[in-house]
């Protein structure tokens, strides 16, 4: 009862800040602005934005945000709009800090993407995480009023800041929310998925957020984007279809991040010197990762940074939050839709009162009784929140669907010999990753409608029957297929979606101009260079007609295929310009012409002794 009570006072506290509006007034009306080089171990001074309450009766704890995207607005008399993830943790009341990272924007010091951690082979004298050592020392023992207590929190590249404060941090660091954090930049985050490269998404960020920075800048100061002369980058990059070329005609004021891609087309040292999950042993701080189950950036890295602390930490507190959102979508919608679809209710303001704020009040504050299940994951299909005691839960079974030469999913493999699909793809006339004018990469690939790519030749479409009841698909994907080709390499992108029924009582859409009947619903896509088959460190070339196998790792779901919808499988070749083109030859993609880029011929077995099949866990 006295939980329940505590608990009740908390959400009436949460509904009473909802109603006071945030905005650059109120945080000037509630806040003292400080600006302060901060100095690292090596002499490196990082530039740090403090917000101070003005209200000096108590002691608050410290809020630190790291980030590689400006503590803008500089200056002593200019505020931020608001303080936080949202408008409940300013009026909460936090000594909340922004800093610049090194080499960024106005702090000092040289850049470096995802910068390695130190280890007794590098002996470099600082990283990341002694930068946030230094800076939590410093306003420990320099901020007014601090109760010594300390929390940290970023999305996406500010996220990897978060992760890495868990490295020897510092005593007063107590609780970390690494947000859909940066993870692994090779295998599965942003630039690479399945060691392809990402290609819009590298090539539009970094043009500016890799450009040199000779000295310190403000954000009026920073580099341009890149005007897109067609409007459409899918014609762009057709127009300019190498990858050198775009490096010669594109990227030639020194885009670094560019030329160690190149330099760096396999899992090198390069990308293990900065996988920051194997280095997260004795992890002190309360963690809660969180993440959206449609992100389209950094999916993986959140479900990856759980794991990885789950795994090497037993005894540490740290719990999972995935939501139905994309990149950010927890703080920054409502989160009761997304695209074409709906939820039924705010999810994010959901997670905003039960997740984030009690988070850091109980453990930098001493307030409320936090204690949440494990993993929480709202399950779309179903649109229901749920608790579990692991992740995968451990409630889930293991099952397949095995792919026929009828294109359908069945739940028994074929039982007979020679049995296949054949068809051509042609890299010349790339598959498109959504339906429409690619005048930007958007965020709601992550669930769009497939029945564009469904229709193709080169496109390879398998269902099931109508369901009878409802199916809830949990964890982690594997497509384990048996294929052989005429070249010496491909790409294979399997793609699960939820068709729903060809009724009227298909779910009606948020836009009243798409037709939901057999509307072809992403759940999870993803992409295998098929050279990094066996290994991302050494690629293999394939030998032609010879039956190989290939196992396509998708990151986890959580999704309820109801009652009178279909599963359905779409493999293919190309998935452009989300990911740039695979020649069907064995070599260094960045080396390619434009002439290397040739026609492959596929074939997909069913035999009994290759049977290609979808490996998923079922609740």
């Amino acid at each position: 009862m006295k939980k329940l009570f505590t608990l009740s006072l908390l959400l009436l506290l949460i509904n009473f800040l909802r109603a006071q509006e945030v905005n650059e007034t109120y945080i000037k009306a509630h806040y003292d602005k400080i600006e302060e080089y901060i100095p690292m171990r090596d002499g490196t001074k990082l530039f740090t934005s403090i917000y101070v309450p003005k209200n000096n009766s108590t002691k608050y704890p410290i809020l630190l945000n790291r980030t590689p995207y400006t503590v803008a607005p500089y200056g002593i008399d200019k505020y931020k709009k608001s303080l936080g993830n949202f408008d409940e943790m300013a009026i909460a009341s936090y000594i909340f800090v922004y800093q610049d990272v090194r080499g960024k924007w106005m702090s000092e010091g040289t850049f470096e993407d995802i910068r390695p951690t130190r280890t007794k082979e590098n002996k470099h004298k600082i990283d990341e995480s002694t930068d946030t050592y230094d800076t939590i020392d410093w306003l420990i023992k320099n901020v007014k009023n601090n109760n010594g207590k300390v929390g940290m929190y970023g999305i996406s590249y500010p996220g990897f800041y978060s992760t890495v404060s868990l490295i020897g941090s510092h005593p007063a660091l107590k609780a970390v929310s690494p947000q859909a954090p940066v993870t692994d930049w090779f295998i599965g985050d942003d630039f690479h998925h399945g060691g392809a490269l990402f290609l819009i998404d590298a090539f539009r960020f970094m043009y500016t957020f890799d450009a040199p920075r000779p000295a310190p800048i403000t954000n009026e100061q920073g580099p341009k984007g890149f005007n897109l002369p067609s409007k459409d980058w899918y014609k762009f990059f057709l127009d300019n279809p190498t990858l050198s070329e775009l490096k010669t005609k594109y990227l030639n004021h020194t885009v670094k991040f560019w030329d160690n891609l190149a330099k760096h087309s396999t899992l090198d040292t390069f990308w293990n010197n900065r996988t920051i999950t194997q280095h997260l042993n004795a992890v002190k701080p309360a963690v809660m990762v969180v993440g959206g189950l449609f992100d389209a950036e950094d999916t993986y890295g959140a479900f990856e940074t759980y794991k990885q602390i789950e795994q090497r930490n037993t005894k540490n507190n740290n719990i999972l939050v995935m939501g139905p959102w994309f990149h950010g979508g927890w703080v920054r919608t409502k989160g009761d839709s997304f695209g074409d679809i709906k939820f039924n209710q705010e999810t994010s303001t959901y997670y905003q009162e039960n997740f984030e704020l009690p988070f850091f009040e109980y453990y930098l504050k001493g307030k409320g009784n936090f204690d949440p299940a494990e993993a929480n994951i709202f399950i779309t299909g179903a649109n229901k929140w749920h608790q579990f005691s692991q992740w995968p839960p451990k409630e889930a079974k293991m099952t397949s669907l095995y792919l026929n030469e009828d294109k359908k999913l069945t739940e028994k493999a074929n039982d007979q010999q020679n049995k296949y699909i054949e068809y051509t793809s042609d890299p010349k006339k790339p598959i498109p990753s959504q339906d429409r004018i690619f005048t930007n990469r958007t965020r709601e690939y992550m669930i769009a409608d497939q029945r564009f790519a469904a229709n193709r030749p080169d496109v390879m479409v398998f269902e099931t029957e109508v369901l009878t009841q409802d199916l809830t698909m949990v964890g982690p994907i594997q497509a384990d297929l048996y294929v052989s080709m005429t070249g010496t390499d491909a790409d294979f992108i399997v793609k699960v979606i939820d068709v729903y029924p060809d009724t009227s009582s298909a779910i009606s859409p948020l836009n009243t101009e798409t037709v939901m009947q057999n509307y072809q619903m992403l759940v999870r896509g993803e992409i295998l260079r098929g050279k990094f088959r066996n290994s991302f460190s050494l690629p293999e070339p394939f030998k032609p007609n010879e039956i190989t196998n290939v196992k396509v790792n998708l990151p986890d779901v959580a999704h309820t295929f109801k009652k009178g919808h279909k599963i359905m499988v779409q493999v293919q070749h190309s998935w452009f310009p989300l990911a740039d083109r695979n020649p069907n030859q064995f070599m260094d993609i960045y080396k390619a012409k434009a002439e290397d880029y040739i026609k492959n011929s596929h074939r997909i077995y069913f035999d009994k002794s290759a049977a290609s099949k979808i490996n998923f866990s079922i609740l």
